[in-house]
């Protein structure tokens, strides 16, 4: 296996190199490293540090390591006792060499299957950076996790709804695909993570959730307790979306009723979930975060965290150009529409999932209206 010591962070890492000429060069390789994963290790690094700070000595696995890369970085960066588990050979030297190689004495490698090492034992906090679903995974983590739960999932097709058959078996949810897909992606992991929690009496408390080109990510703090687990739940719900003319509602519950036919147009609606409606973030960690990324200058990922931070806590965003294509107009500017919105008394914000979405409390046909005021006083 040919490779080469790169710098992330602070740390060394020695990491395979990949054939160019693959599609997917990662997969390549005998063990799996994904470069372009950097902003997903450098926002946990912030993030673990912010949630660690007041006590150093939280244990953390990262239960899929592979090169080992995020966990080395952990251990060394953030300074936290670190388990790293692979099932395969080749993983696990790479780890040992990985540990030598930046003189690491808190860390462990095992080589393990990543369900047994969470079952077997029982860590503060849990990292499952899976390639795939994490969905085999979220079982054991939910058990073994104490006091924080780190998700990845990069099977974005199902659970933002392209793939739905398979979003369904691995979520227990039905997604959909609409405009604001990502977020429905987001909301759906979240919600299979608070009903896997709450099967061993733990409530989740969402404190950064994005998603990104290619994955969804969590970070939850976890706490024990029936009355918590229970409180947790009242956050799950349903989503009625209206393919005819963009409107949509959701409810709270498990089980709910929602009239099939849309009330602002008449044509039948389409159900997703049950999913998380709750807020997605806790503004005061992403200040937090934000504090950590600057000290350790964390180059490109500020943006992120400080638009999740300012993100309107109302489930599912717009997407201005879905919106003005549905009334034949030339797309504008969402800070414009933001403007408009907000001068109107609603409440509006832009969003991480892209540049042209926004959230507000205002209802797609006041939306609408808005948007032809807009465009009839710019013609």
């Amino acid at each position: 296996m040919l490779t080469k010591i790169i710098t992330e962070g602070t740390t060394n890492v020695e990491v395979p190199v990949p054939d160019e000429n693959s599609s997917f060069p990662p997969s390549s390789v005998a063990v799996f490293y994904n470069p372009a994963m950097k902003t997903n290790r450098d926002v946990a690094v912030a993030a673990i540090a912010s949630f660690s700070k007041n006590d150093p000595q939280y244990s953390y696995l990262d239960a899929l390591s592979a090169s080992g890369i995020r966990g080395l970085r952990i251990a060394n960066e953030v300074g936290l006792n670190t388990t790293m588990s692979d099932w395969e050979e080749n993983s696990v030297e790479l780890i040992k060499r990985n540990i030598e190689l930046n003189s690491l004495t808190n860390c462990t490698a095992l080589r393990r299957n990543a369900n047994v090492v969470m079952l077997d034992g029982s860590f503060d906090i849990i990292d499952l950076d899976p390639f795939g679903t994490p969905a085999p995974f979220l079982d054991a983590a939910s058990f073994s996790t104490k006091r924080l739960l780190c998700v990845t999932a990069t099977d974005t097709a199902p659970l933002c709804g392209a793939h739905k058959k398979a979003g369904i078996r691995n979520y227990s949810a039905v997604p959909l695909k609409t405009e604001y897909h990502p977020e429905m992606g987001v909301r759906i992991l979240m919600g299979a993570v608070a009903r896997t929690l709450a099967k061993y009496d733990k409530a989740m408390t969402p404190l950064l959730s994005y998603a990104s080109a290619h994955y969804v990510r969590l970070f939850a703090s976890v706490k024990k307790g029936i009355v918590e687990a229970d409180k947790c739940l009242e956050n799950m719900g349903f989503i009625a979306h209206c393919f005819n003319c963009g409107a949509r509602e959701w409810k709270h519950g498990l089980a709910v009723h929602i009239e099939e036919k849309c009330p602002a147009c008449g044509h039948k609606t389409s159900l997703a979930g049950p999913l998380w409606l709750g807020r997605l973030h806790d503004r005061g960690f992403c200040e937090q975060v934000l504090d950590e990324i600057a000290k350790r200058e964390l180059k490109g990922v500020d943006k992120l965290i400080s638009t999740c931070r300012d993100e309107l806590e109302i489930p599912m965003h717009y997407d201005i150009h879905k919106v003005c294509k549905m009334l034949g107009i030339t797309a504008m500017s969402t800070v414009d529409l933001i403007s408009a919105l907000r001068e109107r008394g609603f409440q509006a914000s832009r969003t991480h999932f892209s540049g042209i979405s926004f959230k507000t409390d205002a209802e797609m046909e006041e939306i609408k209206g808005i948007v032809r005021e807009m465009a009839s006083s710019n013609s």
